[in-house]
């Protein structure tokens, strides 16, 4: 069984809305675009690092629209390592419609998303989850993933769609490696999950040094 990945771009108060540009997601958000201007050298190179050994990409259906429409055209550009390997990889599609995918390599998934799922990370050793609001959604609430990248950047913007949301099983997690800083100040964290769920405790306890002060 291979692993699922999910790639999130997030604010402090960790709205996921239309980070790439404004016309992204643009009902009711008017801060479409927010990331460009806190992307740096070092962010860049943790994305494309962690996009390495990617072997199928999962996308909603708002995401596969952008992406379909940019990535074929970016192989002789500056984004050329990327675009290749999305181009090559399959993609597979969420969709309560029935949609064209023009892209190469794309099919949607059957109707029954957790199973479709199960069998992509069958299928698969790691598949990337980019963006996609509503699918890591329901992937949260599902239990359908086994790794979150999660770049959080220093702003607030108060409004937009969050990356969890109440439907997200509590879970435990491990971070897989140190955070990692970049120059404009977003901070890089990689997490797997473990077991269990999350555990309660009492600050007062005085084996925590707290009831008498210290």
């Amino acid at each position: 069984m291979g692993l699922i990945h999910l790639e999130l771009f997030a604010t402090l108060d960790l709205v996921g809305q239309a980070p790439g540009g404004p016309d992204e997601d643009p009902v009711g958000f008017p801060f479409g675009g927010w990331q460009a201007p806190l992307l740096d050298e070092a962010a860049g190179a943790q994305v494309a690092a962690a996009y390495e050994g990617t072997d199928a990409l999962l996308l909603g259906r708002r995401t596969y629209d952008i992406f379909a429409a940019y990535w074929p055209h970016q192989e002789s550009g500056e984004d050329a390592g990327i675009a290749a390997l999305f181009n090559r990889v399959p993609k597979y599609v969420a969709s309560r419609g029935r949609p064209e995918l023009p892209w190469a390599g794309s099919a949607q998934l059957g109707p029954d998303l957790a199973q479709a799922v199960r069998e992509v990370r069958d299928r698969h050793e790691n598949v990337k989850v980019v963006g996609s609001l509503n699918l890591v959604q329901s992937l949260l609430r599902e239990e359908l993933f086994d790794r979150i990248d999660l770049w959080l950047h220093p702003i607030v913007l108060g409004v937009g769609k969050k990356v969890f949301d109440d439907g997200a099983v509590p879970t435990n997690l491990t971070l897989l490696e140190p955070p990692q800083a970049s120059p404009k100040g977003t901070v890089y964290l990689r997490y797997g999950r473990s077991g269990g769920t999350p555990a309660t405790g009492d600050m007062s306890a005085p084996d925590r040094g707290l009831a008498n002060g210290t």
